[in-house]
């Protein structure tokens, strides 16, 4: 009984031991591993919290700066308008009673006509002439009021004082007589007899339907505790999705600046105020957006990856203390065991031969949890890295967005302007320009129909028939079931380009004929693009797709002839048994072929 209860007593204090070791590995855990860990992962939230503020106040700049791009091109395009009204002599022809006219009716319905004109929804839905009645025979008040109605209007006073300056309106209520109660801006100017400048003669306006200026900020994305408006230079809201806040006046933080990000303080509550100017107009677009929110947003988007790395850091040291604990523990067991088996068949004086090197198991747990700690800290810093390489990717892209709607309409404007001094070459090639543009960028999409890169081989060579007039003609071929198919956009475009500066232009006489035929042959889409140009012997026309040369000059000159690139574009998306052949010899022309997989439909992310 005594030797059970000896036993027993001897297994309890070896529990009660090794409790007591690992309570003082886990106190050397705690203190060595996790309060360190805790401290620096504490420190990386709060600085990467501070750098998710920063880029998010910066997108929200730079979403705001486009929005005034947009505007400004929408205010800008208003402005040459009346631009062109003002400098337009049948203007001045129907309302000054100094030009006599015998048929006033005629005269009233030509100035009624000239006004629709430049009514262009959702731009401009009304332009209006105010103007004495004794300069007209009859006002319909639709487009033709008398100066007395100016008395009603919120801007009349404003507009004489400004001499023949243009005054932009802020958003007000105005009732048309043939369309109703609409909210409007208004482009207002005053016009001058031509023969007595001192003398006025009338008023213009030109008035932008209050959807044309929403539907731009509807469409941003801001937190839901911010505001956006439109202010002047002096702090006056022109407009405000909040219409009772319109004519009203905020204290902005930076009145003498454009734009920007500016902090400031009301009641009670931090703001950050971010501007962007709209050019045409001398406003800016203001957006308000409280510190709290700003901050919980950036918090939002951090939280997930925090969590993930605090997760997997601490899974990663726990499995390394286990790890070591298992090592060690065995380790110490197969010593143990080493020197008993030692004592009891050598004696003592035989643990000197077994005695381990130095440093043993504890040099190679130092050196383990270093590199373990100089690996999480590379681990963190790549993190870094990449979230914010992702960032600076993000704010590249939207800095370097088009707005192809201003580029249509600006080209619409150069074209109007082009026929209405009789440029008819001119007015073509703008056209055939915007045409080469709008297939171009294709909304994006980065494969195209045959048939839309075949119209967009025929408007280049157009155009380069209007630069090079009367030196080649050119056919496009298409077999129906090859049109419908579905390629990569601007593949046949250096194909055309090279056969042209490069074929042709290169000839001795500068002429030619370029001939391109799209057809399908079972699975595969072939098309062939020949030109009777200079040509080339075989060795450069296989080096052609098959090295990459130096970028070509904008004059056409250069080495490049774009076809490797094409070549490894079609091989990357298709497959390495498609792409292109070239055949050609000097003096004979050349002969490009494309390779295709023949689909109908390609299915986009």
């Amino acid at each position: 009984m005594k030797r059970f209860l000896r036993r027993e007593w001897s297994r309890t204090a070896s529990l009660r031991q090794g409790v007591m070791a690992a309570r003082r590995w886990m106190l050397a855990y705690v203190l060595l591993i996790v309060l360190p860990v805790c401290v620096m992962l504490f420190v990386y939230f709060e600085q990467s919290s501070r750098i998710l503020q920063e880029d998010v106040t910066r997108t929200m700049q730079q979403t705001l700066k486009q929005a005034g791009i947009n505007l400004s091109s929408r205010f800008d395009y208003v402005q040459k308008v009346s631009n062109s009204l003002f400098m337009n002599h049948k203007l001045y022809d129907n309302m000054d009673r100094a030009y006599p006219n015998s048929d006033r009716i005629a005269q009233t319905k030509e100035l009624s006509n000239l006004l629709e004109s430049v009514q262009t929804p959702p731009n401009i839905i009304k332009a209006r002439v105010f103007t004495d009645p004794e300069n007209l025979y009859g006002f319909d008040l639709v487009n033709l009021f008398t100066l007395d109605s100016l008395k009603e209007s919120p801007w009349g006073e404003k507009v004489m004082d400004a001499g023949g300056s243009i005054v932009w309106t802020g958003n007000y209520k105005e009732v048309y007589t043939d369309s109703g109660e609409q909210w409007i801006f208004s482009c207002v100017r005053m016009l001058r007899q031509p023969l007595n400048f001192e003398q006025p003669l009338g008023v213009l306006a030109l008035d932008i339907p209050e959807k044309a200026i929403s539907d731009v900020i509807s469409k941003l994305d801001f937190p839901s505790q911010s505001r956006i408006f439109i202010a002047d230079q002096n702090g006056t809201i022109m407009y405000s999705p909040e219409r009772s806040l319109n004519g009203t006046k905020v204290k902005l933080a930076g009145k003498k600046s454009d734009e920007g990000i500016f902090e400031r303080s009301e009641g009670g509550a931090d703001l950050f105020e971010v501007y962007a100017p709209i050019q045409a107009t001398d406003w800016r677009l203001v957006l308000e957006v409280p510190k709290t929110g700003l901050t919980h947003r950036a918090a939002a988007l951090s939280q997930w990856s925090g969590i993930a790395t605090i997760t997997g850091m601490m899974v990663m040291f726990l499995i390394l203390v286990i790890m070591l604990m298992t090592f060690i523990v065995r380790d110490m067991n197969h010593r143990i065991k080493l020197v008993v088996k030692t004592i009891r068949s050598e004696g003592v004086e035989g643990l000197e031969d077994h005695r381990s090197d130095g440093g043993g198991n504890f040099y190679l747990l130092e050196r383990v949890v270093d590199n373990l700690v100089h690996r999480v800290k590379d681990l963190m810093d790549e993190a870094y890295r990449s979230k914010m390489q992702e960032r600076e990717a993000e704010l590249r892209a939207l800095q370097a967005q088009i707005n192809p709607h201003f580029l249509y309409n600006t080209l619409d404007t150069i074209n109007w302007l082009a026929n209405a001094r009789g440029a008819d070459e001119i007015s073509q090639m703008i056209e055939g320009l915007s045409d080469y543009f709008r297939l171009s960028l294709n909304k994006g999409r980065d494969y195209v129909s045959v048939a839309d890169e075949l119209e967009l081989a025929r408007v280049y060579l157009e155009i380069q028939q209007s630069r090079f007039p009367s030196t080649f003609h050119f056919t496009i071929e298409a077999e129906p079931e090859a049109s419908w198919c579905m390629i990569p956009k601007l593949t046949l475009q250096p194909i055309v380009e090279n056969a042209l500066l490069h074929g042709i232009r290169k000839n001795k006489g500068k002429m030619g004929s370029i001939m391109i035929r799209a057809e399908r042959r079972g699975d595969v889409l072939v098309i062939c693009v020949a030109d009777d140009g200079i040509g080339m012997d075989e060795e450069l026309a296989a080096s052609l797709i098959s090295e990459s040369r130096p970028m070509l000059r904008i004059d056409g000159s250069g080495s490049s002839y774009g076809l490797y690139n094409v070549n490894e574009r079609i091989k990357l998306l298709a497959g390495y048994e498609y792409g292109l052949t070239i055949r050609s010899r000097l003096g004979e022309g050349t002969l490009v072929t494309v390779h295709l997989k023949a689909m109908q439909e390609v299915q986009t992310k």
